[in-house]
């Protein structure tokens, strides 16, 4: 029966997406990813679908931008003709990393960040979640006991140099997290998380500028002495579809290794 259902990943070609999309292929999943990527990137995205497919389900990926209006139509359009107009979507994941790193008060010779890339980075790090559910629901493709991850941070409640922008999306993430998982859960029965990974070692991580020391002061801080990685983070929400976790919803999994908690360096695994 689960080979029935579909997890429907945004972000699906890096990190945390592509961890989950393989480890959910494995666990019996089609996998449908959406997914933004040049020509010097593909070979890794044809890569990913050929692993899918070696699990013995299938892979349907759109390379185009999650944030985009008409572009979420099309696709929405698409997979509701691949489902045959079934409600057949069981875990949707957004795993968008987007977003511009500027100061709100810039240094000499830096620049601020500007109205328009506070609301662009608002609109793919955090509104698209709910364009995307709203899309999937309307059309009736959400699966009954569905699951609804979204990739939070500790951004969301901290300051960290130039990630003003994205911290702010990472909180209302979190909000809207919150409210969908109370809108969905008396109908659909449908949980909803933010996952907080630990820092971890991503693309997305190596634009952020002072990425280097970020992954120090977390290897300092975490009690497990080791950064977060993508497959941590899919095993948890592999962990959450399974039977059980349905009734785990509205908040947010630290799926860091404690890292979160610590508040000196020093304080986590002796050297």
């Amino acid at each position: 029966m689960k080979k029935d259902y579909w997890a429907l990943i945004l972000g699906a070609s890096s990190g945390f997406g592509e961890a989950t999309a393989l480890r959910l292929a494995r666990d019996g999943f089609n996998i449908i990813g959406v997914h933004l990527d040049r020509q010097a990137t593909m070979p890794n995205v044809n890569k990913i679908i050929r692993e899918i497919k070696l699990a013995g389900v299938q892979a349907i990926f759109y390379n185009a931008n999650a944030a985009d209006e008409f572009k979420r139509n099309e696709i929405i359009t698409e997979i509701k003709s691949s489902l045959n107009h079934r409600p057949f979507i069981k875990v949707i994941m957004h795993s968008l990393a987007f977003g511009t790193l500027r100061p709100f008060i810039p240094e000499e010779n830096e620049q601020a960040i500007t109205k328009a890339q506070i609301e662009m980075t608002l609109d793919v790090m955090a509104h698209s979640l709910v364009y995307w559910v709203q899309d999937v629901v309307t059309n009736n493709l959400l699966a009954h006991n569905a699951r609804i991850f979204a990739m939070t941070s500790s951004g969301s409640h901290s300051a960290i140099p130039y990630y003003g922008a994205v911290s702010a999306a990472k909180a209302a993430l979190e909000s809207h997290v919150r409210q969908l998982s109370v809108e969905l859960g008396s109908k659909y029965s449908a949980s909803v998380n933010s996952i907080m990974a630990g820092v971890t070692d991503t693309p997305a991580l190596r634009k952020i500028p002072g990425n280097a020391n970020m992954i120090d002061i977390a290897q300092s801080k975490n009690p497990h002495g080791r950064l977060t990685t993508p497959e941590d983070i899919a095993k948890v929400i592999s962990l959450l579809c399974k039977e059980g976790g349905e009734w785990i919803s509205g908040g947010i999994i630290h799926a860091d290794g404690g890292e979160d908690i610590v508040n000196y360096i020093g304080q986590g695994k002796k050297s």
